[in-house]
């Protein structure tokens, strides 16, 4: 971030490179590959690439570098390395940092894919993973060692808004020399305190957010230069997980709206918890800052506002549930969250179908279960389309 400038200022213009037309709007590079004045010159530069030079669109693009200037400044952190998705930054960061015999502590409220990233590749190469309650500071306590290496975890767990004291799991891992790699997706860029806490990367699926218009995928690793420019750069240039300069052009018109979106999607989403709490139709309503969440002192502490997302548990399980859903006029049935448009997700049978039923009851992602993400429309249209359709269930 430029000294001095509020956030608001950074998300309009931080990291703006001009070319030599002087464009208002940020340009897209829409290139492949760099021309050099010189085979001395393309020599030089594939030996140690400066700040503004490039080589190959898959290393880095004039409009990724104001894309990741302009989210890193604004999350606090020395750099970031944006991604072909939210997943390719997960599994960009975590396989970049990751070897045979490394130990990681992750919570287990996790989205379904980062589980298969964890338990499954990173264990099929020989790395040893333990999950625990991200509620539970004694379960991290117990679980990191001196010899783990990193510690995982959404900062609000998908779909159940569980809140995790992030500051505590902080100090716990580098009090044992381990790294914090926190999944901000539910948080939100706008309330993300993964770096007030001490958290050295976050990640970001831009994808929400961001783009926050159901337009483009992507994704960013948020972290300090060496992080980012040692061995999470080299492992993502080689691999190919690297964002479409299209895509960063999009999310750099999309950030200039990001506070005023959010804001308002925050503000109406706590609304909307409290127009539900104590519904007959609903057994429980859940938002992070609202008093009704187990956490809400928890949550109040670490951010100004909960998210984006509410999750309700309809009575009468999966048959009721859909019920609801179908009765919905305004609010669109959908898999994806953090949209202009609001959206009611069914985790049990559509994102988190493929866990285990143990897992699911553990997590609690039950039949009832409905992940409601508030768009941009007026809350009281959203309240009233609400409760209707839960007069159908």
């Amino acid at each position: 971030m430029s000294d001095g400038w509020k956030k608001r200022t950074e998300l309009v213009h931080g990291g703006t490179r001009r070319s030599q037309y002087n464009e208002v709007s940020e340009a897209i590079f829409l290139t492949q590959g760099f021309v050099y004045d010189t085979a001395e010159q393309a020599e030089a530069r594939f030996q140690k690439a400066g700040e503004d030079e490039f080589i190959y669109a898959r290393y880095g693009n004039p409009t990724m570098a104001m894309f990741e200037d302009r989210i890193s400044g604004y999350l606090g952190y020395e750099d970031a390395f944006a991604c072909a998705s939210g997943m390719a930054a997960v599994n960009g960061a975590l396989t970049a940092l990751l070897k045979s015999g490394d130990h990681v502590v992750a919570a287990r409220a996790l989205f379904g894919s980062c589980l298969y990233i964890l338990e499954d590749i990173l264990g099929r190469f020989g790395v040893e993973v333990t999950l625990v309650d991200g509620t539970d500071n004694e379960a991290w306590a117990a679980a990191i060692r001196p010899d783990t290496r990193l510690v995982f975890l959404e900062s609000i767990s998908n779909p159940t808004l569980e809140v995790i004291d992030l500051k505590h799991v902080c100090d716990l891992a580098h009090a044992n020399g381990a790294l914090v790699l926190v999944d901000d997706a539910m948080a939100t860029p706008v309330f993300s305190y993964a770096r007030a806490c001490g958290a050295d990367i976050s990640i970001v699926s831009t994808t929400k957010h961001v783009d926050g218009q159901g337009r483009m995928l992507g994704g960013v690793i948020c972290g300090s230069k060496e992080l980012i420019r040692g061995p999470i750069e080299t492992y993502i240039k080689h691999t190919g997980g690297a964002m479409n300069p299209f895509t960063a052009w999009t999310h750099l018109k999309a950030l200039e709206t990001l506070e005023l979106r959010v804001r308002a999607q925050a503000a109406a989403a706590e609304q909307i918890a409290e127009a539900l709490s104590g519904h007959a139709k609903l057994n429980a309503v859940r938002y992070p800052t609202h008093a009704a969440h187990p956490q809400h002192e928890l949550a109040r502490r670490q951010a100004p506002a909960g998210g984006t997302v509410v999750t309700f548990e309809v009575k009468g399980g999966k048959a009721a549930c859909f019920r609801f859903l179908n009765a919905l006029e305004i609010v669109t049935i959908s898999n994806n969250f953090a949209d202009a448009k609001s959206i009611a997700t069914h985790p049990a049978t559509t994102t988190h179908q493929r866990l285990p039923q143990e897992q699911k009851d553990t997590l609690g992602i039950s039949d009832g279960l409905v992940r409601f993400s508030v768009g941009l429309e007026d809350p009281e249209d959203l309240i009233a389309d609400l409760k209707q359709a839960l007069d159908k269930a």
